[in-house]
């Protein structure tokens, strides 16, 4: 079971709730809440689709059996890895920013207890997902991070980000978007495997660029000079 209260809507309440988050994320893309709406109540047919890959994987069955969480109780051994390790990579990208893992909003709006962990682990493992492609957390490195997990997931809410950050950039980050990072990440998440299906904690001990190496992950690009 995800932690935190569901509730049930109905299709116009699930629109108005839609809208309502996509209006509000837009006017402040703080809103980690407002966005998780979003995700919830526009990609059940995405999260259906993942759901079903999961299954069909060995590493993503077995994550849908023994439900992982990506809370500090579960991943602060990360903090005591060999700095080559993937796991030390994800310590020192939360570490160097303040974020804590424990942040992320609950889900809300899933129907069902699977659908829930899926779109809980997906949100989840956003972080993990920086760390392996080395993108920043500001505007470029958000949007990009969001073209990635369009191809990989297909949500809406990824695309609605992208548009929403973009709408956001003056001239020179468009332009550093659009010809740098743009093309970069259709190619990046083209490449990659269903990382949605990885169980990233059993990997936390293994050598980055290893674990980059196997899972056809293409890091991101320096910015031009």
């Amino acid at each position: 079971m995800v932690e935190g209260a569901r509730v049930r809507l109905n299709g116009w309440q699930q629109a108005a709730v839609a809208l309502g988050s996509a209006v509000g994320a837009l006017l402040d893309p703080r809103r980690a809440d407002l966005i998780a709406a979003l995700g919830e109540t526009t990609g059940k047919p995405a999260f259906e689709r993942v759901l079903e890959r999961m299954k069909r994987s060995p590493e993503g069955r077995a994550v849908l059996l023994e439900r992982p969480r990506v809370v500090s109780s579960k991943v602060g051994h990360a903090w005591d890895l060999p700095d080559n390790t993937f796991g030390a990579a994800y310590a020192r990208f939360m570490g160097s920013r303040n974020f804590s893992p424990d942040d992320r909003p609950p889900v809300r709006f899933m129907e069902t207890d699977e659908l829930a962990y899926v779109a809980m682990r997906a949100r989840e493992v956003h972080d993990f997902w920086h760390t392996l492609f080395g993108l920043p957390t500001n505007l470029i490195g958000e949007s990009a991070l969001k073209v990635i997990e369009f191809e990989q997931m297909l949500l809406p809410m990824c695309l609605m980000s992208v548009a929403g950050g973009t709408a956001r950039f003056n001239g020179k980050q468009r332009a550093l978007f659009y010809q740098h990072y743009f093309p970069w990440a259709i190619r990046a998440g083209m490449r990659s495997t269903d990382l949605i299906s990885i169980y990233y904690e059993h990997h936390f001990h293994e050598d980055l660029e290893a674990v980059r190496q196997r899972w056809g992950i293409i890091p991101a690009p320096p910015p031009p000079t």
